[in-house]
């Protein structure tokens, strides 16, 4: 009898020669419905849940399957993560290799002080990160983060090219107008209506790659295997606006942002701007990691830097010190730049002022940033408690790291292990900066006064009958007397 069951199953289990199905598996998956839904008609709806059930001619799963489905086309994806890339074997020039960081190594110390994304995604996001190295002449690639979002959330590396090599620019799909030309003639109408006399401010340059707030280009994706698309230049308009606003994001990088004060830009800007303020804040690293150059030009760039050759790492206990992290991340300045723009100077197709003008009335006082390498001590107080938050990994003495928590930005992390001789920043959060209130979107400025209101132009009250009736009595009388005068020169 147990070996009639047997082959009974064994030939239930046997696949069909079109689609790879087997009849048991497709009787297991309908009773298991059937008896999770418990339908009063079982008999009657078994056909067309068979029906439902069944794949398709194409070997696909049941089209009402939208969750299985979903499950598959990801794993159809990472499937590829785990495949040689194509030209990995290729001869490589030794001076442009790409360098990754050992997230995997990373991720272990971040794991024992309770951050991180879990050891399985993370080896993904390396292999990842590995396809992503062959597309472009890299320099370096930093697993920068992971930034929530309601429907998708976004990973992000941080990517430096190689030298020489310059990060594709957007495609100009600008077309070519036509400014109509004044035309001058006999018979024609001039336009004489008054026309505005504002002059809208320069816009403030973007500091192009790789200085300021663009110094490093930032490619993202919202899953692993999925194709990464590298994000805009951070432009200092959005910069500012950004600051003002609170948005959570969707996951779709072409997504309108709607705001106020309006933000002149998608998702993909959006995101971008937050990045350059989150690593402006929280990218840190152990005191004496980096040192300056031993010439100080005047016109050194504000982010100019080495690693010091001669650093021997720190203590724990040092690191636990939040005066022993440094900053290594230019500041960006309010007028949403690192290095300050004069908005005064003349462009080569402006004219110079004449010399008896004023200058004192266009003088700008130039903006002052944080100091680069400076103490993350001075940075400013979170609601009464300080910037930064020191957590060890683990207690085992001699074993683990230190872990510096942003309090500014709830998510920011920065990690110092091997005696302080070995460093990582990470980011895993909804890219909001700490508020202690609710946030409520900023009123709008109040309108301005078309002009000053004056005697001249104000409406007078209207007199009461009283006052109408004397001043009625004041001209008749002074009408009587004029009359009597003219009596008398007439005699």
């Amino acid at each position: 009898m147990a070996g009639s069951v047997e082959e009974a199953k064994a030939f239930l289990q046997k696949a069909s020669n079109t689609d790879g199905y087997n009849l048991y598996d497709h009787l297991k998956s309908a009773l298991t419905k059937l008896l999770d839904e418990r339908p009063e008609n079982a008999v009657d709806g078994f056909e067309d849940l068979s029906k439902q059930l069944k794949p398709a001619k194409d070997g696909g799963l049941a089209p009402d399957d939208a969750a299985l489905l979903q499950v598959v086309e990801l794993a159809t994806s990472q499937e590829q993560l785990f495949k040689p890339v194509e030209g990995e074997d290729a001869e490589q020039d030794e001076d442009v290799e790409p360098q990754i960081d050992d997230v995997m190594k990373q991720s272990q110390y971040f794991e024992d002080a309770g951050v991180g994304l879990g050891r399985e995604e993370v080896f993904r996001i390396y292999l990842s990160m590995k396809q992503l190295q062959t597309q472009f002449q890299f320099k370096k690639l930093r697993f920068w983060g992971k930034m929530f979002g309601i429907q998708q959330s976004y990973i992000i590396v941080e990517c430096e090219y190689a030298e020489g090599e310059e990060p594709p620019g957007p495609e100009s799909e600008e077309a070519d107008v036509a400014e109509p030309e004044d035309v001058e003639g006999d018979g024609e109408a001039i336009d004489d209506t008054p026309k505005s006399t504002y002059v809208e401010p320069k816009p403030t340059p973007v500091e192009a790659y790789p200085t300021g707030a663009n110094k490093h280009v930032y490619y993202v994706c919202t899953e692993t295997g999925a194709q990464w698309v590298k994000l805009p230049d951070a432009t200092p308009k959005q910069i500012v606006v950004a600051r003002q606003v609170k948005k959570f994001l969707t996951g779709n990088l072409s997504t309108v942002i709607h705001s106020y004060p309006p933000f002149a830009g998608t998702e993909a800007e959006y995101l971008r701007a937050q990045i350059a303020q989150i690593s402006c804040d929280c990218v840190i690293s152990p005191n004496g990691y980096f040192t300056f150059g031993d010439e100080e030009e005047e016109d050194e760039p504000l982010d100019t830097f080495e690693v010091n050759a001669e650093f021997e790492g720190l203590k724990r206990k040092q690191l636990e010190d939040p005066d022993n992290w440094r900053h290594h991340i230019a500041d960006i300045l309010d007028q949403g730049r690192c290095k300050w723009w004069n908005p005064n100077t003349k462009g080569e197709d402006e004219e110079e002022d004449d010399e008896d003008e004023d200058e004192s009335a266009d003088a700008v006082v130039p903006e002052t940033g944080r100091a680069l390498l400076s103490s993350v001590v001075a940075d400013v107080a979170v609601d009464g408690f300080a910037a930064w938050t020191p957590k060890l990994t683990t207690q085992k003495a001699g074993f683990g790291g230190v872990v510096m928590c942003s309090n500014q930005w709830p998510g920011a992390f920065s990690l110092a292990y091997n005696k302080g001789k070995s460093f990582q920043n990470i980011y895993v959060g909804w890219g909001h900066k700490y508020e202690a209130s609710t946030y409520s979107q900023p009123l709008p400025p109040s309108t301005e006064a078309e002009y000053v209101a004056d005697e001249g132009i104000l409406e007078t009250t209207d007199p009461t009958p009283a006052e109408v009736e004397e001043f009625n009595a004041k001209n008749k009388e002074n009408n009587e007397d004029d009359d009597d005068d003219d009596d008398d020169d007439d005699n």
